[in-house]
């Protein structure tokens, strides 16, 4: 139980560092009455690349900073305690993926700025991974995923945030990058286990043929089928 707790206490440990840097960049801006979304993330922009790494640490206000932080946090920390193996990996491309494919795809017009693009990636990936590996705990987080995030698809459609300053593209490649990620990645980490059951024939054939071969050894007297002993009885 101790390892167990141990090691979910480690899965929480690199999301809650990028979810502390987050906060303290905000923290700095407000102290210090700067802004820093010129580092964001601008489209088909040489000033805009940074951004590909920039931009999920940086948040328009504490709002929008508040709304990101637990569900990064929370599918940040599901990621690194059910897929160890590869998780630095698979966390590392969905950041990098997500803002390579915004900076292509987005409006050129507009700065984007925020988590929300790999939170979409954390969901989409822990979603359809537990349905493709067909193990039994994943399963169990894509339902909690389904039943906590689900709401999130709503988020790529921006005729429903007509007035809103939300990055849908982001929301849009994050949920991308991650559905390709687990499709790709499919046969790498957990699985569930595999049993093999061996057919009744197989069963009955392999009994028939011990049962012929040791009809077929010869006994002491040297005839077939004996049992190997000679017993002599004595008066």
């Amino acid at each position: 139980m101790q390892d167990e707790q141990k090691r979910m206490l480690r899965s929480l440990v690199i999301p809650g560092i990028f979810v502390i840097f987050m906060w303290l960049i905000k923290i700095f801006e407000v102290i210090f009455n700067t802004d820093l979304e010129v580092y964001g993330l601008t489209p088909l922009t040489w000033r805009g690349l940074p951004g590909i790494l920039f931009a999920p640490l940086l948040h328009a206000n504490f709002s929008h900073l508040s709304a990101n932080t637990l569900p990064f946090f929370f599918l940040g920390g599901l990621l690194f305690y059910f897929y160890r193996s590869i998780a630095w990996k698979i966390f590392c491309l969905i950041w990098l993926t997500t803002g390579l494919w915004v900076w292509f795809f987005a409006r050129g017009d507009s700065v984007h700025v925020g988590a929300s693009g790999v939170v979409y990636g954390l969901a989409s990936f822990l979603f359809l991974s537990g349905i493709l590996r067909r193990d039994s705990r994943l399963m169990a987080v894509t339902l909690l995923i389904a039943f906590l995030y689900g709401g999130l698809v709503w988020g790529i459609f921006p005729q429903l945030f007509p007035h809103q300053p939300i990055s849908w593209e982001s929301h849009l490649m994050g949920l991308l990058a991650g559905t390709v990620l687990a499709v790709y990645y499919r046969n790498s980490g957990p699985h569930g286990k595999v049993y093999e059951w061996e057919n009744e024939e197989d069963e009955d054939e392999d009994e028939n043929q011990i049962k012929e071969d040791n009809d077929d050894k010869p006994d002491d007297t040297g005839q077939p089928g004996g049992t190997g002993y000679n017993y002599e009885y004595k008066e």
